[in-house]
C-alpha cells in the first residue's frame, strides 16, 4: 500500500532522470524539499544521482524505466508509490532525437521516435493520472521543445513529436479543467545536454547550418540545463488556484559590444 502522505509533501517523479534537464529538474526538486523518484534506463546513472541527493539531505529512490514500455511504466508507477507515497508531480522528460532527413527516415525510425516522445508521456499520464484526479491534486509537467512552435529541418522527427505531444496536452489540460489537476508545458530553446552528444560530426554540423540558413541560431548562446529545471520547479510551485503554462526558455543573447 502507498504511504499516507502529508498535504505539505508531494512526492515527485521524473522521467529520464539520468541526465540533462531531468537530472538537474531531480536536483532543483529535493533541493526544495520534494521526494525524487528517478526513472531511466541507466540505473547506474540514477544511483550516483540518487546518493548524491541523499548527501545533501533529499529524499531519492530509483526505478528502472522504459517508457516506451508499458509494462515498464506500470511496474515504475507502482515502485515508487510504494516507497514514497501518492505521487504528487510527475515530470515527462524522457525524449529522443536523431540526426537526418524526412525523406530518408524509415517509417519505423519514425514510429520509435513518437513511441518515446508522445506515447511515453502518454503512458506516465495514464499511470498517474487516475490517482491524481481521485486525490483532486496533481501536477503532470511535459517538456517540450520550442520545435514544437517552429520546426527545424534535418532533426528527423523531432519537431512532429513535440508538437504532437502539445496538442496531447492542451486537450489534456480542458479536460483536467477543475479537477484539481494541472497539465502543463515548459518549452527550452537550445539546451546544453547529452541529447545529440552521439550524433556523427558531419551530420550534427549539417544540423546546426541548416539552423543558421533559416533563422533559427540568431546568437550562438545555449541553455543550461538548470535553466529548464528551475522553470519547472516554478510551475510546480506554485499555489493551488493557480497554473503556470506554457512556459517558453530560451537563451539571452550576448551582450552587444559598445
Amino acid at each position: 500500500m502507498p504511504k499516507p502522505i502529508h498535504p505539505s509533501r508531494r512526492p515527485a517523479v521524473v522521467a529520464g532522470a539520468s541526465s540533462g534537464i531531468g537530472a538537474e529538474t531531480a536536483r532543483a526538486l529535493a533541493a526544495c524539499g520534494f521526494p525524487v523518484a528517478l526513472g531511466a534506463r541507466r540505473v547506474d546513472r540514477l544511483d550516483e544521482l540518487a546518493t548524491e541527493i541523499r548527501g545533501a539531505g533529499g529524499e531519492a529512490a530509483v526505478h528502472h524505466l522504459d517508457v516506451s514500455s508499458t509494462e515498464s511504466v506500470e511496474k515504475f508507477a507502482a515502485a515508487v508509490s510504494g516507497e514514497l507515497g501518492d505521487i504528487e508531480v510527475v515530470v515527462s522528460n524522457a525524449g529522443t532525437l536523431a540526426p537526418g532527413a524526412l525523406i530518408e527516415a524509415t517509417t519505423d525510425q519514425l514510429a520509435a521516435e513518437l513511441d518515446v516522445n508522445v506515447l511515453g508521456a502518454h503512458r506516465l499520464v495514464r499511470a498517474f493520472g487516475p490517482g491524481m484526479i481521485e486525490r483532486q491534486r496533481g501536477d503532470l509537467v511535459f517538456v517540450s521543445s520550442d520545435t514544437a512552435l517552429r520546426a527545424r529541418p534535418f532533426m528527423r522527427g523531432y519537431s512532429a513529436t513535440k508538437s504532437g505531444l502539445e496538442g496531447m496536452v492542451e486537450a489534456l489540460q480542458m479536460e483536467l479543467e477543475g479537477s484539481g489537476v494541472r497539465a502543463s508545458i515548459v518549452r527550452p530553446g537550445p539546451t546544453w545536454s547529452e541529447m545529440g552528444s552521439d550524433w556523427d560530426a558531419e551530420a550534427g554540423a549539417k544540423v546546426l547550418t541548416e539552423w543558421i540558413k533559416w533563422g533559427h541560431a540568431r546568437h550562438s548562446h545555449f541553455l543550461r540545463a538548470t535553466a529548464i529545471a528551475d522553470a519547472i520547479t516554478t510551475v510546480v510551485s506554485a499555489p493551488r488556484g493557480v497554473h503556470i503554462s506554457p512556459v517558453d526558455v530560451n537563451p539571452e543573447a550576448p551582450l552587444e559590444e559598445r
